[in-house]
């Protein structure tokens, strides 16, 4: 009996012995796991390091790059396409004018009564009206009959309070924000295709990567004013078309309508972009007459700057190597709504390969590209619960991952800020490229000067870590005494009412309005 209990015991003794093996080895590969995580995260963020040396080296590339646009086509990665925009809004106007902003799967209509300095914006009516799924795949001709039988339908619901005067045609400024090689305010071509638009969270990504490319690429070359007008004379709509504008440009145009300080718009949304006033003079491929205001707006396309001064990851390399464009638009892939979101969940895939960050398999959903939208990133950055609850419920609820702990919400955490940081301290040297070029970097002896940068898209609006630090990277970059000159505003819908405010200040009625004044 003896002889078996002692056996016993020592087959008992080596099972424990076993199993506390394979908890250390658990405990230490589990360790060398997280240690891998923390490297991932240690990598990222060197590499992601924007020091302020860093952006001044990326404002000076940017101002390099918009004298080299402005010089002649095709010199710069910045476009700086000439909008024909060269009389902004006063706040003199009066009238009724129309709007239309086409941006992506849906359009707006709008009616707005302006009524000089001391009435404004009297009153203003829209509409907004989603784009069949099966235009999206037709020809453009259809896609515009749709349009202007929406504008037209609109036209028809006009109040007492928008009188037309007799002998007079509606006018209408048109918002089309894709790239446009403008070869006179009222006409352009559409360039190509970006992703720079507005696109809700609920629309499929099917819209994004198939639907719009295909039906821009029927239009690519042709004058998008001129298929509008066409569709409008097709359904008996008698309107002008008196500007075509991208929505930066409008938001620039919204801001100096109540602002005369306004110098710069910026758009920090689904996608991003930037248009600022230059002096007519210092634009060496404008062979026309110089403007009797001295100036012109320029629409920068800043979204497809690049430059070596740029801080990029291999996360960023691999996204633009799988994009639809890739080479191109390579700010916009590191600072906008579009991507920033797609950026955190590709550093969580690789910490899921790599580290087994959510447990032995990676969550199936983790795989499908952009599956983490820009706002739900905002939510966790957000997230101030002691638990941080919010993080743990948007893991879940969109990769379906049942639990995570309170040290792996923190990573995530951490991840959301390192990504957001570096675009909006990014977003901030392009606006202080802009500055400089303007020579509005820095206080002048026995000058006062207002500077204010007119702000608009989601981005901007609701990613409240991503605004704050974009605002206060620019005073960094400014300086204490120069940055008291500069304002940053958030200009509402800009898009909108600034393309009927430039409807009315380029009215062909304008002779008329000062005649009678």
């Amino acid at each position: 009996m003896g002889k078996v209990a002692v056996g016993a015991t020592v087959v008992c003794a080596a099972a424990v012995c076993a199993a506390s093996v394979y908890i250390v080895r658990r405990r230490m590969q589990s360790s060398g796991k997280w240690a891998r995580v923390i490297e991932i995260l240690r990598v990222l963020e060197e590499d992601c390091a924007t020091p302020i040396a860093k952006l001044r080296q990326v404002a000076d590339a940017m101002t390099v790059e918009m004298h080299a646009g402005l010089a002649s086509e095709g010199g710069s990665k910045l476009k700086m396409l000439i909008s024909y925009v060269d009389n902004l809004p006063s706040g003199e106007e009066h009238g009724f004018f129309y709007a239309l902003d086409l941006g992506g799967t849906n359009f707006r209509v709008m009616r707005v009564l302006l009524g000089g300095k001391e009435g404004r914006v009297v009153k203003q009516e829209a509409k907004e009206v989603s784009i069949p799924p099966h235009l999206m795949t037709s020809g453009s001709d259809e896609l515009f009959n749709f349009i202007a039988e929406a504008l037209a339908n609109f036209v028809a619901t006009e109040g007492e309070d928008f009188h037309l005067p007799e002998g007079r045609q509606r006018e209408l400024g048109f918002t089309f924000s894709f790239p446009v090689k403008q070869t006179s305010l009222s006409s352009g071509t559409l360039i190509k295709w970006t992703k720079g638009f507005s696109i809700e969270d609920t629309v499929e990504l099917d819209y994004l990567f198939h639907f719009i490319p295909n039906l821009l690429h029927k239009i690519v070359g042709q004058d998008v004013v001129g298929e509008l007008v066409k569709a409008m004379e097709r359904v008996g709509l008698d309107m002008n078309v008196t500007a075509l504008v991208n929505d930066t440009v409008g938001t620039l145009a919204g801001g100096r309508y109540y602002n005369p300080d306004v110098v710069a718009a910026v758009i920090l949304g689904t996608g991003t972009n930037a248009a600022y006033v230059e002096r007519a003079h210092a634009i060496p491929k404008w062979h026309g007459l110089l403007p009797k205001s001295g100036e012109m707006v320029i629409n920068m396309e800043w979204g497809n700057f690049r430059s070596s001064h740029l801080p990029l990851t291999e996360y960023d390399h691999l996204l633009d190597f799988d994009s639809l464009n890739p080479g191109e638009q390579i700010l916009e892939k590191i600072i906008s709504g579009m991507y920033l979101g797609e950026i955190l969940r590709r550093v969580l895939l690789k910490m899921a390969d790599e580290a087994a960050f959510f447990g032995d398999s990676v969550p199936p959903k983790l795989r499908i590209p952009f599956i983490i939208r820009t706002p739900n990133m905002s939510a966790m950055h957000s997230d101030t619960s002691p638990d941080l609850k919010v993080v743990g419920s948007k893991l879940k609820d969109i990769l379906e991952v049942p639990t995570t702990s309170l040290k792996m919400r923190k990573v995530v955490v951490s991840l959301c800020d390192i990504i957001a940081s570096r675009g909006a301290r990014l977003s901030a040297a392009g606006i202080y490229g802009i500055l400089k070029k303007l020579g509005r970097d820095a206080p002048k002896d026995g000058e006062t000067q207002k500077s204010v940068i007119a702000m608009d898209g989601g981005l901007f609006e609701h990613y409240t870590q991503f605004s704050e630090c974009m605002e206060s990277s620019l005073k960094e970059l400014l300086g204490d005494e120069a940055s008291g000159s500069v304002e940053v505003i958030h200009s509402n819908d800009g898009s909108g009412v600034g393309a009927a405010l430039l409807a009315a200040s380029h009215s062909q009625y304008l002779d008329d309005v000062s005649e009678t004044s």
